[in-house]
């Protein structure tokens, strides 16, 4: 094999909680992740010229070099397997950028799996999460994709019950938030209101997606909303158009809601896109990489 592509899948937080701030300064989270049918393209075809790393991308402004995840996933594999010759990486760009969907995780994680099914290495997920931790705290997960719950820095993983029938709208605002500026921004100490991880997961496993959606909560909206108070407008008007539950995701600025049908999705939608010119809108539903492929 010469050349393979493969999907890098975005994530939404069901649930986000932070527990507490460790004294490596990362935070001690309790996450319940969902892959969404939202992704990026991207292929590896392997090349001659020894050591050499290139990624060509179709996004205006997105590093090509050891800045981008995508290309530290693919020398960290070139070098932990001790790989000959060089591997050229074509990323076509539609998860949105600083957007909370875990982009730039879920490609790092694509190279991780796409590298290890190209050069042949059979090597099992739980390495690959291994290698993916030095990346980034979202790329195990991205790996695995799917419904979990992710505890410690989101590295520890459980898979739950797969959920079906979601219909979602997904809006992304035309400004960027940095997840950096946010943890350093949330006083973890003084959060009062934790949500409700262990309701969410008794709902998960009787399959219940409505209850799962009555108990979300992120506690990151509360350092994010006060610096852009758009997110809390688009998170009412969708519930105002009909959404049983929408909240923002990860660190933000992307909001989603969901909806009984794919139709009333995209009609509120089209209202929205009035009401909120420059923000990108995505229609879709939940997946589950690993039956996919």
């Amino acid at each position: 094999m010469e050349q393979i592509t493969v999907k890098a899948y975005a994530k939404i937080n069901l649930g986000l909680d932070v527990l507490r701030r460790l004294e490596n300064g990362y935070h001690e989270l309790r996450m319940i992740m969902q892959t969404v049918g939202i992704y990026d393209s991207l292929t590896l075809e392997k090349t001659t010229n020894e050591g050499e790393i290139l990624l060509f991308t179709d996004r205006e402004g997105l590093p090509c070099d050891e800045k981008n995840l995508a290309y530290r996933a693919a020398a960290m594999m070139f070098k932990e397997y001790g790989l000959t010759g060089g591997i050229r990486i074509t990323l076509e760009k539609r998860i949105p950028m600083a957007a909370g969907m875990a982009g730039g995780s879920a490609d790092a994680a694509a190279v991780l799996r796409g590298i290890n099914i190209l050069y042949g290495l059979n090597r099992e997920d739980e390495e690959l999460k291994r290698l993916g931790k030095q990346l980034g705290a979202d790329v195990p997960y991205c790996v695995v994709g799917g419904t979990c719950l992710a505890e410690g820095i989101g590295e520890k993983l459980t898979v739950l019950p797969e959920l079906t029938g979601a219909h979602l709208l997904i809006a992304k605002p035309d400004f960027d938030v940095s997840t950096k500026f946010v943890y350093e921004h949330l006083d973890a100490g003084s959060v009062d209101v934790h949500p409700d991880i262990d309701g969410q997961l008794e709902a998960l496993y009787k399959g219940d997606l409505k209850a799962v959606a009555e108990k979300m909560g992120n506690v990151l909206q509360d350092v994010t909303i006060p610096y852009y108070p758009q997110v809390s407008e688009i998170k009412e008007n969708m519930l105002r158009l009909g959404a049983f539950g929408s909240m923002m995701s990860g660190s933000g600025p992307s909001v989603f809601g969901f909806f009984e049908t794919d139709e009333e999705a995209k009609r509120a939608k089209d209202e929205m896109k009035n009401l909120f010119p420059g923000t990108a809108f995505f229609v879709t539903g939940f997946v589950n990489p690993g039956k996919e492929e």
